[in-house]
């Protein structure tokens, strides 16, 4: 990039530090500034434009101009601009959106608590699991599993919960008492000869002996997405789900679904727990609960969870845990107007429709060379790259992800690469034919990217 003195691109690497960046190349490299939004397309200061192949962070479901949702954030902002909800203290916008919650939860749940970002909510959930089991007299049951290459956020919990290595590295993560179980990626973790359903039995004895050797008493949580993001968008195998929550229920073990990505519709139902019926104790939401349009999650808790916390606070008296933005009355007012829009244009039907052609479309694409495996569901989908047959040792892992992400940026697409896995998770609003350009685009830099290496060679 030609970075011209005192440039907006410039004085970003002048003065902007970023988020999950090499930063030592962005002084170099610098930004590419996006400067507006428009349906599922994204404008940049040059002028170009591209179809937001990854709703931003898999978060804007209904597009990036919704008038509606601006239009009640300014209403909010004029009437109640900011108030907590310490002490007592409440707003109608977090009533509202509580019992709006509650009613369109996959399963009967009990309370809402208001935290600002996915990771904000999975630490405090980490918290109130180990307030729980004090409440309870279990002071031992404190240890929580996740899953490798499952990501649960950021902060020094959410982050000990993610299974992926740069997480951890350098970060002196994962801290004590958490720990994590086989990935449920078939197509990468499953043995010559292994079916399907004997992988899933696999995961599910793997968690029971990681939990026998552990100490049954002393794991109090597992906690999982429905279907992996930033792990690389893994769906689970069949009877998997099925599974794992069997050895939950054995040993008496909460089920914490991780809903940031799959929630509000991503995988074509409302929650990714239905489409797999998961049946949780405690369900984390964020991105589409706003479509980013405002920074905010929140999380359900079920009655076996919340009783034992309200006692605990009787006895200590106070709960002393909370956020300033927890329950921001203007996100909370953009978070049921979004809410709205997706169940009156039936965006979640729209999700599956459209789905089931973006997964067909990128099944198609596993003919390419290039290619190793197509997988989804819904509005999200990878493409797993692999090198081509006998240069294996030329390609580090990330290198063909690297590659083909800035291809398909060239060519009007954004995507995200996971290591050599591209993501596909475009706003919920997509159309048949804008699912028709995704393929063609992706397919167009495959026959690049495999050009490129060719001429390498």
């Amino acid at each position: 990039m030609d970075v011209r003195p005192n440039s907006d691109e410039a004085r970003d690497i002048a003065y902007h530090f970023h988020s999950y960046t090499n930063a030592e190349a962005h002084e170099k490299i610098g930004p590419l500034i996006i400067e507006s939004g428009e349906g599922i397309h994204v404008t940049d200061s040059n002028g170009n434009r591209y179809i937001e192949g990854m709703s931003g962070l898999w978060s804007v479901a209904v597009g990036f101009n919704e008038q509606r949702l601006v239009d009640v954030a300014s209403r909010q902002m004029q009437k109640l601009p900011y108030y907590h909800n310490f002490s007592h203290r409440s707003h109608g916008p977090a009533i509202d959106l509580a019992e709006k919650l509650i009613e369109i939860a996959p399963v009967p749940m009990s309370k809402v608590f208001y935290t600002n970002s996915g990771s904000e909510a999975n630490d405090t959930i980490v918290k109130m699991v180990w307030y729980r089991s004090n409440a309870l007299g279990k002071p031992e049951k404190k240890k929580i599993i996740s899953r490798l290459r499952g990501y649960h956020g950021v902060t020094v919990a959410a982050a000990s919960m993610t299974g992926l290595p740069y997480n951890h590295k350098s970060f002196d993560l994962p801290m004590e008492g958490i720990l994590h179980t086989t990935c449920p990626h078939y197509w990468r973790e499953g043995q010559d000869g292994e079916s399907e359903e004997a992988f899933a039995s696999r995961c599910a004895q793997d968690l029971d002996d990681m939990i026998q050797s552990e100490g049954p008493e002393t794991v109090a949580a597992f906690i999982a997405e429905p279907v992996m993001g930033a792990g690389g968008v893994v769906v689970p195998p069949a009877t998997y789900w099925e599974k794992i929550q069997a050895v939950l229920a054995k040993y008496d073990i909460l089920l914490i679904t991780d809903e940031v990505i799959c929630g509000f519709g991503r995988t074509g139902n409302m929650f990714g727990s239905t489409t797999f019926d998961i049946k949780p104790d405690i369900l984390t939401m964020s991105k589409q609960i706003t479509s980013s349009y405002f920074p905010f999650s929140a999380f359900m808790i079920n009655d076996r969870v919340y009783q034992p916390i309200a006692d605990e606070s009787g006895r200590i008296g106070v709960l002393g845990h909370g956020y300033t933005g927890g329950g921001h009355p203007v996100g909370a007012a953009v978070a049921l107007e979004n809410i709205k829009i997706i169940e009156e244009r039936d965006l979640v039907a729209n999700a599956a429709e459209r789905g089931a052609e973006l997964q067909a479309g990128l099944t198609d694409l596993t003919s390419h060379p290039l290619v190793g495996e197509a997988r989804g569901i819904g509005l999200i989908g990878a493409l797993e790259l692999i090198a081509p047959e006998g240069k294996s040792g030329d390609f580090a892992p990330g290198k063909l992800g690297a590659q083909m992400n800035a291809i398909m940026l060239r060519n009007g697409l954004i995507s995200r690469n996971m290591t050599d896995a591209m993501a596909f998770c475009p706003p919920l609003i997509v159309g048949a034919n804008d699912v028709r350009e995704i393929i063609q685009i992706t397919k167009k830099s495959l026959e690049e990217l495999a050009a490129d290496i060719n001429g390498a060679a």
